[in-house]
């Protein structure tokens, strides 16, 4: 998985990235293919947005489905880990669907009764 992280009038935390890349090589656990991840962090100067002025938004693309989610924080790393959630709850909800949940019941088991 390759992570792509922008900025736009914003300066990161220091340890950002091995955050970011940390959480996001987190979600390889689940069985969706995902060949590229976006990270995008905008900083808003506007005094009175104060508590939002960071938004980060984390878009995936490849083969797999496309998956965004935005988030707005006080701070970088607190809007990344909101969006991290979003985009683990969507991930989370498509590895659940391709599970297969067949399971066989005493009714539906065949038995061998040549012995």
């Amino acid at each position: 998985m390759k992570i792509i992280i922008h900025t736009r009038h914003a300066e990161l935390a220091s340890d950002f990235k091995e955050i970011a890349e940390e959480k996001l090589h987190s979600m390889e656990r689940f069985s969706v293919v995902i060949d590229r991840i976006e990270v995008e962090v905008t900083h808003e100067a506007n005094p009175r947005q104060g508590k939002n002025s960071h938004k980060v938004v984390i878009t995936s693309h490849g083969s797999g489905p496309l998956l965004r989610a935005e988030s707005l924080g006080f701070n970088d790393v607190a809007a990344f880990d909101d969006a991290i959630k979003s985009i683990e709850l969507q991930i989370r909800r498509i590895h659940e669907k391709d599970k297969s949940h067949d399971r066989q019941t005493l009714r539906t088991m065949k038995v061998d009764l040549s012995e």
